[in-house]
């Protein structure tokens, strides 16, 4: 959502003639598939291949003017369970023994978000990705840390 717009409109100035396709899916599909040219996928440090673009750290965020990480349950929104930052963020809340539940699952992120911003939830994403109507969190709201990741380019070999 953040860099993807510039970097297609560069791209398509740059080279008029090539035909791109986005397809928006989670990293382990896009991994498994052979029919892309190039993936930009979220790795988890240590398991990276391609090549590096950056490194971002995964942060709790809701949505300003609400504070729905004061409930004793935690109601989260996240990707489904293929994904492995949302078994960070869990792993991190049961290791601090903070309650939980995945209030919201969806494969997208503008539903993940539109159900923060609504006020509903928590969620882990990208510091990149919180929004300005988001206020990220931390130790001082009761959350823990989150690690950073990594974001990087495959090819396909063919």
């Amino acid at each position: 959502m953040r860099f993807l717009p510039g970097i297609l409109s560069r791209f398509a100035q740059s080279y008029p003639l090539v035909q791109v396709e986005v397809h928006c899916e989670s990293s382990s599909q896009l991994l498994q598939r052979q029919d892309l040219d190039l993936s930009i996928v979220t790795r988890e440090p240590g398991t990276e291949i391609g090549q590096l673009l950056r490194q971002e750290r995964f942060v709790w965020a809701e949505a300003i003017g609400f504070s729905p990480h004061e409930q004793t349950q935690l109601p989260l929104a996240m990707f489904n369970t293929d994904c492995f930052c949302r078994a960070w963020a869990c792993n991190a809340l049961d290791a601090m023994e903070r309650p939980y539940r995945v209030a919201y699952t969806s494969p997208s992120l503008s539903a993940i978000m539109a159900v923060v911003s609504a006020g509903l939830a928590v969620t882990a994403q990208l510091q990149s990705l919180i929004t300005t109507d988001m206020r990220i969190l931390g130790e001082a709201e009761g959350l823990p840390t989150l690690p950073a990741c990594s974001i990087v380019l495959v090819r396909n070999p063919r």
